[in-house]
Parts: structure tokens; sequence; C-alpha cells
């Protein structure tokens, strides 16, 4: 089983204000699940083949690129100020 220390040791990397009975929930809540997982790290999966690449799921995001886009023109002759085809602004950061 965790300790209460442990618990509150994970509560204060959470930011978590936690009650003493809230303690004891988790406490046990906790215990539960890694003793699961120690009884899951005892199952015999040497001849298991994994079972995550049977979707064939493929990224079907394209690769980033820049491009120029239809209004960039219209919008950079708006600008009050310009320069080598960018607006130009106010400094944001300083030497202060």
């Amino acid at each position: 089983m965790i300790s209460k220390k442990e618990v509150k040791h994970m509560a204060l990397l959470a930011r978590l204000k936690l009650s003493e009975p809230e303690i004891k929930k988790y406490q046990k809540q906790l215990g539960e699940v890694l003793d699961y997982v120690a009884q899951l790290q005892k199952l015999n999966t040497k001849n298991i083949e994994p079972c995550s690449g049977g979707t064939e799921l493929v990224n079907v995001f394209r690769e980033d690129e820049a491009q120029e886009s239809k209004h960039q023109k219209d919008l950079i002759d708006q600008a009050p100020q310009k320069e080598n085809g960018l607006i130009k602004t106010k400094k944001v950061f300083t030497d202060d």
C-alpha cells in the first residue's frame, strides 16, 4: 500500500490541497491501482504480439510549408508603417 507521505507528496506536486479523509481515500485508491499494475506485470506476454499497430493509422496532416497569402500584400499596404515587405511596429522588448 502507498503511504500517506507519498500521497501528500503527489498532492503537492499536483498543487492539490487534500483533507485527511481525501488523503486516506486516495491512499486506498492509488494502492489498488498499483496492486493491479503489479498483477499485470506478472503476466507472461512472451508469445503475445503487440496490438497497438492494428489500426493502420497514418498521418493525415500535410507538411508545414510557407504559402503566399492572396491578401498579404493588401494587408501590408494598409499598414501605417512598413519596411522590406513587413509591417513595422513599436518595440515590444527593450534593453531596460
